[in-house]
């Protein structure tokens, strides 16, 4: 089985090298395009895969295209392979806003085997985490590979499509709040006097053990946030200050706002 990729930026970097990690393809297995020659030579030289600048070369020799291309691309990219696509394969979507529907219709037919994903960033250290919904078109055989393919390079789950723009701004969008969440404890800690590498080593640290807690002890972040905070304590008086500040608030006004410009692209 051989899967290929439109487009050879950031993302489908971290789904190759997540992929070819794994095992879940071998290097002779993968092939990729782009406009961008010094991007197909990167992915070249750090994988050894097939490159090509020819899309219709990639749906030609690809069982499973992924289309790893920024969304404002896609109505371009599947007019210029809708004559070479064939409807057995598996292709993939990573794009917000672009719905499992409206890929059908610049298709021409729901015939195809479509599916809809949102990765984010933290693939890139395979600490992703996808949220993947598909037509009724694929088989239960289908829907595993795509998750296995997921699973390569972090976490997947399978979701309703009515979902997909809520995952955009709660794991899509979100590393870029974490990042800045990272940079304003960084900077406090530079203002009382500790080195700025050591300070985003301390925040990002502490950020992603807190994460990792989360995910394993299964307890609710509510029950751990309060095992930190003692009675009279410095984590409380933090805390007080985050509450009054509007920080909850912020962060869920800000996911709305996302998740419906995620509906409007």
């Amino acid at each position: 089985m051989k899967i290929g990729f439109i487009g050879c930026g950031n993302m489908a970097n971290a789904m190759i090298g997540g992929l070819i990690s794994k095992g879940t393809f071998q290097v002779d297995e993968v092939i990729a395009s782009d406009g961008n020659e010094g991007a197909l030579s990167r992915a070249k030289d750090k994988y050894n895969i097939t490159t090509t600048t020819d899309n219709k070369e990639v749906v030609k020799a690809s069982d499973i295209v992924i289309l790893s291309i920024k969304p404002m691309y896609y109505e371009e990219v599947i007019k210029e392979i809708n004559s070479i696509a064939r409807k057995e394969q598996i292709i993939i979507s990573i794009a917000p806003g672009k719905t499992l529907r409206w890929i059908a219709e610049q298709f021409g037919s729901s015939e195809y085997k479509l599916v809809r994903t949102m990765p984010n960033t933290p693939a890139l250290v395979g600490e992703g985490i996808t949220g993947i919904t598909s037509s009724e078109t694929l088989t239960d055989e289908d829907i595993e590979i795509v998750l296995k393919i997921f699973n390569s390079f972090g976490r997947a789950e399978l979701i309703p499509e009515s979902l997909m723009n809520v995952v955009v701004s709660v794991s899509g969008s979100s590393p870029a709040y974490v990042f800045m969440f990272i940079e304003a404890m960084a900077d406090a800690a530079v203002a009382d006097g500790m080195p700025r590498a050591q300070a985003y080593t301390f925040a990002a640290q502490s950020v992603l053990g807190s994460a990792k807690m989360v995910l394993e002890t299964g307890k609710h972040p509510g029950e751990l946030k309060d095992m930190v905070c003692s009675p009279g304590g410095t984590t409380i008086e933090a805390v007080r200050v985050l509450e009054e500040k509007g920080m909850r608030s912020a962060v869920i006004e800000a996911m709305k706002a996302c998740t419906k410009k995620a509906g409007d692209c």
